[in-house]
C-alpha cells in the first residue's frame, strides 16, 4: 500500500507521518510539499527507507493530482485555507483522503469520489474527528438525545507557525459566519466569546472558561444525530490563559477585524503585521503548559430515564518524563495522531462508504478509541441519572 502525505512537512502533519513508520504497514510513505527543503528534514528525522520526498503546490492542481495518482490515500495536512484545492487534488486523481480541518469546501468533488468508488473524510484530527467519535460513542448508548456539549483545550503556544496564527484569529474574526449553535432545528450565529461556559478538565489542566467556535462538530453531529431528536449542540473551545487574554484584547480593541494602517508607502492589515510579529517572537512560540484536552457531554433518555454522560481523554505528560510527548510535541501528536488513524483505516477498506463523508458516517468510534489506546490515549467515561 502507499501513502501520499500532503503537507507534512509541518509540525503537526510530521507527527502523523510519524506514526504512519511506527504503526502502519504502507510499503510506501510519500512527503509531498511545497517546502521540499524542510520535507527532506522531516525525512531524514523519520529515517525510514519507506519515506520519499517530492515537491507538490496544490494551485498546480493537474501535477499535484499526478503526483496523486496509483496512491491508495492522500493525508492532507495543509492549512485550511487550501482544503478545498487539496481535495480537487485528491478527487482528481481517484484516491481516497482525510484532512484535518472540514469547512466544507470539499462537499463540491463529493460526485468524483463517488464514481470513483473512494473516500473522502474532512475533519479528523482531534477536534473535529476524535471529538465526533466521542459524541457517538455516548449518543449510541440513548434512545434519544436532547443536548450536546463538544469542549476542548488547546494548550499550545499562540503563533509556533502560520497556519495556528492563522486558525487563531479566524476562530474569533468578529465577521465569521461559520459561528454557530445549532438550536431547536436552526443554526444561530454567534458573536466571539459568546456562551461562556464552565469546563473542567483532568489535570494538569483544571478547570476552563470555554466560548463557542466555529468547529464542524455543530453541523455534522446535527447531521447524525437528526434521528435521535438533538435538540441543542454547542461546540467551545479554549487556549493557555495568556493566549485567550490576547484574544481578547484584539477583539476588544477591533484589530482582529485586521484594519489597515499606514506602513512606509504601504498599506497593511494590523492583525496581519502582529501575527507576522508573533509568529517571529519568542513569545508567541512558547507557553507554560503544554498538550490537549477532549470533554464530550452529551444528554438525553434511556428506557425512560434522562440521563447525562461525559468522555473525556488523557495522554502522556509533556513534562519530559515521557519520550516523543515533550512540550509542544504534546499538542502536535495529538492532532497529527488522529490524521494517521483514519488514513490507515481508509486504505485498509475500513470505512463505512464512498464519497465525502462526515467523521460520525465513515468510522466506528470504538475503532478509533482501539488505535489511540495503542498510542497510550486513553478515553474516560461517566454516566449519571438526571
Amino acid at each position: 500500500m502507499k501513502v501520499f502525505c500532503l503537507g507534512a512537512a509541518g509540525r503537526i502533519s510530521r507527527e502523523s507521518v510519524m506514526d504512519l513508520v511506527q504503526y502502519s504497514d504502507f510499503d510506501t510513505i510519500t512527503i509531498g510539499d511545497y517546502n521540499v527543503e524542510e520535507a527532506e528534514k522531516v525525512a531524514q528525522w523519520l529515517d525510514d527507507d519507506r519515506v520519499d520526498v517530492v515537491k507538490a503546490d496544490v494551485n498546480d492542481v493537474e501535477a499535484t493530482a499526478q503526483l496523486m495518482r496509483g496512491y491508495d490515500v492522500v493525508m492532507d495536512g495543509t492549512q485550511i485555507t487550501l482544503n478545498g484545492r487539496s481535495t480537487e487534488c485528491i478527487a482528481k486523481a481517484g484516491c481516497s483522503g482525510v484532512n484535518l480541518n472540514g469547512f466544507g469546501e470539499e462537499n463540491q468533488w463529493n460526485e468524483l469520489f463517488e464514481s470513483a468508488g473512494k473516500a473522502c473524510v474532512p475533519g479528523f484530527g482531534m477536534t473535529p474527528g476524535v471529538t465526533q467519535m466521542m459524541a457517538m460513542h455516548l449518543s449510541n448508548q440513548l434512545d434519544t438525545v436532547e443536548e450536546v456539549y463538544v469542549s476542548h483545550g488547546a494548550f499550545r503556544p499562540f503563533a509556533f507557525s502560520k497556519s495556528i496564527t492563522e486558525t487563531t484569529t479566524y476562530e474569533y474574526d468578529p465577521e465569521l459566519k461559520s459561528r454557530v449553535v445549532f438550536e431547536d432545528g436552526e443554526f444561530i450565529q454567534v458573536p466571539p466569546f459568546a456562551r461562556p461556559r464552565e469546563i473542567k478538565l483532568p489535570q494538569p489542566y483544571g478547570d476552563t472558561v470555554q466560548y463557542i467556535i466555529p468547529h464542524s462538530e455543530t453541523i455534522t453531529l446535527s447531521q447524525a444525530l437528526k434521528d435521535k431528536g438533538v435538540r441543542l449542540i454547542e461546540v467551545r473551545g479554549t487556549w493557555p490563559k495568556q493566549n485567550m487574554t490576547l484574544v481578547r484584547g484584539l477583539y476588544d480593541y477591533g484589530i482582529l477585524r485586521n484594519p489597515e494602517i499606514q506602513v512606509g508607502n504601504q498599506k497593511v492589515g494590523l492583525m496581519t503585521l502582529i501575527g507576522d510579529y508573533l509568529v517571529n517572537s519568542e513569545e508567541g512560540k512558547k507557553t507554560e503548559l503544554y498538550g490537549y484536552s477532549l470533554h464530550v457531554e452529551v444528554a438525553g433518555i434511556k428506557d425512560g430515564v434522562k440521563k447525562r454522560g461525559i468522555i473525556y481523554h488523557t495522554h502522556p505528560a509533556s513534562d519530559g518524563s515521557v519520550k516523543d510527548w515533550e512540550g509542544l510535541r504534546a499538542y502536535t501528536k495529538n492532532v497529527g495522531i488522529p490524521l494517521s488513524i483514519a488514513a490507515q483505516l481508509l486504505a485498509q477498506g475500513k470505512v463505512k462508504s464512498s464519497g465525502i463523508l462526515i467523521p460520525e458516517n465513515a468510522f466506528e468510534p470504538e475503532i478509533i478509541f482501539k488505535e489511540l489506546k495503542k498510542r497510550d490515549i486513553f478515553m474516560h467515561e461517566e454516566w449519571w441519572d438526571m
